[in-house]
């Protein structure tokens, strides 16, 4: 259980990073609501995957977990947690595909695109995905571009129309 407090303290101080690392995107737009609709939509998605995430982690470490046990190996480790996601071909389908999308596409995409968008430290996202959920790290930051556009049309409203 120790592994999963930590893992959500972790989580919790990467999104902080994210969030001081950015200070004009999560300051307030200057026009409308502090959350657009969809950028609550992305919130909520992203706290349901860890909520379902830690629900799971926590089932697993219970049943496998041996008191005093080491984390990384043996029983109710992280090797164990990935060993069982290939016990059988269907298990295996989704876990490479999964660890396809977060350890290949969730870095490449956020940091190329972050850098694109004048995100500061977009690599954290592939970071608070380790703690948090894949899922989590691709709504956080579907979340922010959602933000950084509403900042970009409130500035187009009140920019002086040329002459």
């Amino acid at each position: 259980m120790v592994s999963l407090i930590v893992h959500a303290i972790l989580g919790v101080l990467v999104i902080l990073w994210i969030v001081r690392a950015n200070p004009r995107v999560f300051a307030r737009p200057t026009d409308g609501p502090a959350f657009s609709t969809l950028e609550i939509a992305f919130y909520v998605i992203g706290v349901a995957s860890i909520a379902l995430g830690y629900y799971f982690n926590h089932q697993f470490v219970a049943q496998y977990a041996v008191p005093g046990g080491n984390p990384f190996w043996g029983p109710g480790s992280w090797q164990q947690f990935i060993a069982l996601g290939y016990v059988n071909p269907a298990a295996a389908s989704a876990s490479q595909d999964y660890t396809i999308i977060n350890v290949v596409l969730l870095p490449l995409f956020t940091i190329v695109d972050g850098h694109r968008r004048g995100i500061r430290r977009p690599w954290l996202f592939f970071v608070a995905s380790l703690f948090t959920s894949c899922a989590f790290a691709y709504a956080f930051f579907f979340a922010v571009v959602e933000r950084q556009h509403r900042h970009e049309r409130s500035a187009a409203a009140v920019a002086p129309v040329p002459a």
